[in-house]
């Protein structure tokens, strides 16, 4: 790799820190191609990518960013994971790292909050995007149900006592 490809490399790099919502780095030495490939399928199904990246390339992609400080964990073989959302790339690696022997977690940031491993699967706890839009959603719409409901039910009463007092009448 020539310079000008290592400062391609670099704005790459670059690119995918500042536009992700959060990104896992994670040990991979010791993986197949078929793992590999089985990962960045899971990580594709949920919105997220994972890339190999060179050490000193990321550490330098990482100089005068608020989370500069995660270029220590840049150490042997490293792959990032990232997505936009936050919690997408954490919650399949974490998953991904419970069955393997060969991918371990060494850490992650989002904004300016740099993980170690425990931070990492504890943003994999927290609910994904599209599970905070449906609990938005049911709290949202649990006044209006209740709201019909009340509504609904003088209504139902009066049609009952109008149904009675008729049968009555033609008794």
């Amino acid at each position: 790799m020539d310079r000008s490809q290592k400062e391609i490399a670099v704005k790459e790099i670059e690119e995918i820190f500042d536009g992700a919502g959060s990104v896992v780095m994670a040990a991979y030495s010791g993986m197949t191609v078929a793992e590999m490939t089985e990962l960045r399928a899971k990580l594709r199904e949920r919105g997220a990518t994972i890339r190999v990246v060179k050490n000193r390339l990321a550490r330098i992609a990482l100089k005068g960013k608020p989370f500069e400080a995660a270029a220590e964990k840049f150490t042997g073989p490293v792959a990032i994971a990232w997505a936009e959302d936050m919690i997408s790339a954490p919650k399949v690696a974490v998953e991904y790292a419970k069955d393997s022997d060969a991918f371990e977690i060494i850490g992650g940031f989002m904004g300016d909050e740099i993980f170690d491993t425990a931070g990492v699967e504890a943003l994999s706890k927290l609910p994904s995007r599209e599970e905070l839009i449906s609990m938005a959603a049911q709290l949202l719409l649990a006044p209006v149900t209740s709201i019909s409901s009340a509504l609904n039910s003088p209504a139902r009463s009066l049609a009952g006592a109008i149904a009675t007092i008729e049968e009555k009448a033609a008794a």
